[in-house]
């Protein structure tokens, strides 16, 4: 959902005449989108990388960051409700897999101008935020930065008049490669259609994984973002499974941002539906069986839809938002200098809390999630991957904790 990201400035051409369904090039390259500070990354960060080496160990210039928390970006996600909320009425079985596959699919286009890196946020930081839909129901999400030294961010999604539900974690690792940076991005996200499957309380469940992120080309050369390596969409209870390939480009052949993958059955082997296209323009699906190709989602002509933030006076000053809003305005304005004196405030900020709870001997404890009461036999058996979740019941459709003055 979230590591070095970019935007693109579209072509004037037509893309709706390109219906071929084949992957070609982009229509603009992302890189033109470019601050003449990114120059400069060489001189600040070379002295202090090696090849291999953890980049959350680096000051980065702010110039390349985004003006925005890491827990506020993995709401990208859930900006295209329009996939989302027809899938608990869908009966068939692999039709609403396949509706679950282009929804997972319908998140990545959403990207600022430029490579940019979010914020990381601060151990303890929150973010809230909801959408509200045509027929006057809502989805509400909650996140909070759960571990710092590996960072770790836990989130919890929900639509109570749709019997939708997300649970997820993401724990990015960066490195740096050379002339690329590197956002490994480990952790899960488990959605739950709770109207569907055996289990009345836990519903039909899909595990969703990531693909990686890069950015090429930070030392010499353009900048440029690319998703790479397999993601995986897989529903046990079904035995149907989506293994998905974001393609990088090679030094001779290929293109950006292209993917490419299959759905199939688990059980008897068989592949159901092979995946094509851009994941930033246009994707195709392919039924094996009758060889009949279509458009599967087009993110030319989607328009997400933003969440609703509550405004900075309102907010805990522990939320996302109203931490970062020196630091996000300075980056807006692109005042690098005071972007990087509002950014260090912050960080030094969670070292003097570290300092403090080490010398008191209290041990930090998030304030929403909770650990997960999985193993066998638990509660949450299968969400072990999760580490972390929602500290409420949802049982009755409510939303405690979202307006932070609720006690869980």
């Amino acid at each position: 959902m979230m590591g070095l990201v970019s935007g693109r400035r579209r072509a004037t051409s037509n893309a709706s005449s390109r219906s071929s369904g084949e992957a070609t090039e982009p229509l603009e390259d992302d890189t033109l989108v470019v601050e003449p500070d990114q120059g400069n990354v060489l001189s600040h960060i070379i002295s202090q990388l090696r090849p291999g080496a953890d980049l959350s160990k680096v000051v980065l210039p702010t110039f390349i960051l985004e003006p925005r928390s890491m827990l506020e970006r993995i709401t990208n996600f859930m900006c295209h409700p329009e996939m989302l909320l027809p899938i608990p009425t869908i009966d068939d079985p692999v039709q609403r897999f396949v509706a679950v596959v282009k929804f997972y699919l319908s998140g990545w286009h959403i990207r600022p101008p430029g490579v940019k890196k979010p914020l990381n946020p601060i151990l303890g930081e929150i973010f809230t935020c909801s959408w509200e839909f045509p027929d006057n129901t809502r989805a509400y999400y909650i996140a909070e930065q759960t571990s710092h030294h590996p960072p770790k961010s836990s989130y919890f999604y929900m639509v109570p008049g749709h019997n939708i539900r997300v649970d997820g974690t993401l724990k990015p690792r960066s490195k740096f490669l050379g002339n690329s940076a590197a956002s490994m991005m480990e952790g899960t996200a488990i959605l739950s259609i709770l109207n569907r499957g055996k289990d009345p309380v836990k519903g039909e469940r899909y595990t969703l994984t990531q693909p990686n992120m890069y950015a090429r080309g930070i030392l010499f050369g353009k900048m440029k973002y690319e998703l790479g390596d397999h993601s995986y969409v897989r529903c046990p209870e079904t035995g149907l499974s989506a293994d998905i390939e974001f393609k990088t480009k090679g030094w001779v052949s290929g293109t950006y941002n292209a993917i490419g993958g299959t759905i199939k059955n688990d059980r008897t082997g068989e592949v159901l539906y092979e995946l094509s296209g851009l994941w930033s323009e246009e994707m195709f699906i392919k039924n094996v069986k009758t060889g009949h190709k279509e458009m599967f989602f087009n993110a030319l002509k989607s328009k997400p839809s933003p969440p609703i933030c509550r405004p900075l006076e309102e907010q805990d000053e522990r939320e996302s938002q109203r931490l970062w809003a020196k630091t996000a305005r300075a980056v807006k304005k692109r005042n690098h200098e005071l972007a990087t004196e509002e950014k260090t405030k912050v960080e030094e900020l969670q070292r003097e809390e570290a300092a403090k709870r080490a010398n008191d001997g209290v041990e930090w404890r998030p304030r929403l999630f909770r650990r997960v009461k999985g193993g066998p036999g638990g509660p949450e058996e299968g969400e072990e991957e999760l580490e972390w979740i929602i500290n409420a019941q949802m049982s009755d459709g409510s939303i405690p904790c979202y307006r932070l003055d609720v006690t869980c």
